[in-house]
């Protein structure tokens, strides 16, 4: 792996950040985006490759493309671009608002669009080249429910990886595009989204157990070596899609029976 260069988008905490260091292990440089500068050159002065900063709002079609030319400008090509930037909010669906839609629209949904439109094409180019959008799980399954408009932004990011995956196939084999899909991570995540609780990495929440940024940075770490379509980066989630559609109605049944109180 050494010798890749690796752009990071919400490089400036949790998986970003776990995953610039893992990434910075391995050989690779580095080009570190998010919004908090201060952040990112903190991340930056732990990796132990070359690692540049770039101030980036990936809500900015502009910013994600000057992101992308000022990686070419410094290295002369991109590797692997990791769409990782996101946030959440806790509000179910009766009480989202319009200013709640466009803000995680915009976020976690149009930065995806925003980071592939832009990188792609230097891929296609080249001739190879590796795409990873961060999801989650709850962009496949709809479990929690007060992620209302998080986890429908995700499902579109689910679609729209595979769509752009299936354009390609045929005339750039060379060019991968892959989807992650982490569960509950111990990150800042939580706080922002100002969740009531904060999950402790190693802890069990239902059938899943809490994982650490660097654990899902790992994962993420050896889809780069090995790349394949999507990634569950916690072992019991397979199985929980395999029951969430054989029978949708039981299943949100059997969910909502575990968290009402008697």
């Amino acid at each position: 792996m050494t010798g890749k260069v690796t752009v990071i988008t919400g490089a400036s905490s949790g998986i970003g950040a776990a995953l610039a260091t893992r990434l910075g292990e391995k050989g690779h440089d580095l080009v570190l985006a998010a919004r908090r500068e201060d952040k990112l050159n903190q991340v930056a002065s732990h990796v132990k490759t070359k690692a540049l900063v770039v101030r980036t709002d990936v809500t900015r079609r502009n910013e994600v493309e000057r992101l992308r030319d000022l990686a070419i400008k410094e290295y002369g090509h991109v590797d692997v671009w990791v769409n990782n930037a996101g946030r959440g909010i806790t509000r179910p669906v009766m009480n989202l608002t319009d200013s709640d839609l466009d803000e995680i629209i915009a976020v976690v949904l149009k930065s995806v669009v925003y980071g592939m439109q832009a990188i792609i094409p230097h891929f296609q180019e080249r001739g190879e080249g590796h795409l990873i959008n961060v999801s989650s799980f709850l962009g496949r399954v709809p479990l929690v429910s007060h992620r209302s408009v998080y986890s429908a932004a995700k499902s579109g990011v689910n679609v729209l990886t595979a769509n752009a995956r299936m354009d390609l196939l045929a005339k750039y084999p060379h060019v991968h595009v892959s989807l992650v899909m982490p569960g509950t991570v111990e990150t800042d995540f939580h706080r922002i989204a100002e969740t009531p609780f904060r999950p402790v990495a190693g802890e069990r929440l239902g059938s899943m157990i809490v994982e650490s940024a660097d654990e899902v940075a790992g994962k993420i770490a050896s889809l780069i070596e090995h790349p394949v379509p999507e990634v569950y980066t916690n072992p019991s989630m397979s199985d929980l899609v395999q029951r969430y559609y054989q029978d949708v109605g039981k299943f949100e049944e059997n969910m909502t029976r575990r968290t009402t109180p008697n």
